[in-house]
């Protein structure tokens, strides 16, 4: 009878997604992300090829779940402005049931801020995953046009920047240390926008 694998390649990154949030990629060091792994080294470069090959996959791992929760909201909303009211609100909410768990949803913005120009790679890739989220809150804008919950003087494309702006900014004012209910009313006054652009 074959062995069961110890190493489990989805387990690794969710500690990696965990590890680097909390610390960051600069202050992660190799002897953090074995711990953090369970891995010794030569297995870590046999598997990611570096700390910032490693890095990238969490980057991946996460915005691929980012993207999985935010389709899963739209559709079990009952349209799809409500759908985008309720992801706007839940950048208020804690991000994980365990309290010492870091808010999953501040990655790619503490990324962007963090790596410098000497890391052009994974800032390109920060990039392109902020242009993903930002181009399917376009598309279900357009979605919310087509099912007529949206004016159709409504120029998407603007509107999807607006969204991503404002959760980046109440992402960055987050980092603060202010009173939860703070954070949840301005979350509340972004849903509250897209009602100015409902039909009816």
């Amino acid at each position: 009878m074959s062995r069961t694998a110890r190493f489990n390649r989805q387990v690794a990154l969710n500690s990696a997604v965990a590890l680097f949030w909390s610390r960051g990629y600069y202050a992660s060091s190799m002897k953090d992300i074995e711990k953090a792994l369970d891995m010794r080294p030569g297995s870590l470069y046999a598997t990611f090829g570096s700390k910032s090959g490693l890095f990238a996959e969490a980057l991946e791992a996460y915005a691929t779940r980012t993207c999985d929760d935010f389709d899963q909201i739209i559709e079990e909303s009952p349209s799809v402005i409500d759908g985008l009211q309720r992801y706007l609100r839940s950048f208020a909410q804690p991000c994980s049931s365990d309290a010492q768990a870091p808010a999953q949803a501040c990655m790619l913005i503490k990324t962007l801020l963090e790596v410098n120009a000497e890391d052009a790679a994974l800032r390109s890739q920060v990039d392109a995953m902020l242009l993903t989220i930002e181009q399917k809150f376009c598309e279900v804008l357009k979605q919310a046009q087509t099912n007529g919950e949206l004016r159709t003087d409504v120029e998407c494309p603007r509107l999807a920047r607006l969204l991503q702006t404002q959760i980046i900014g109440l992402r960055a004012f987050a980092e603060r240390n202010v009173p939860s209910d703070q954070i949840e009313a301005l979350a509340e006054d972004m849903a509250g926008l897209l009602d100015t652009y409902r039909t009816g």
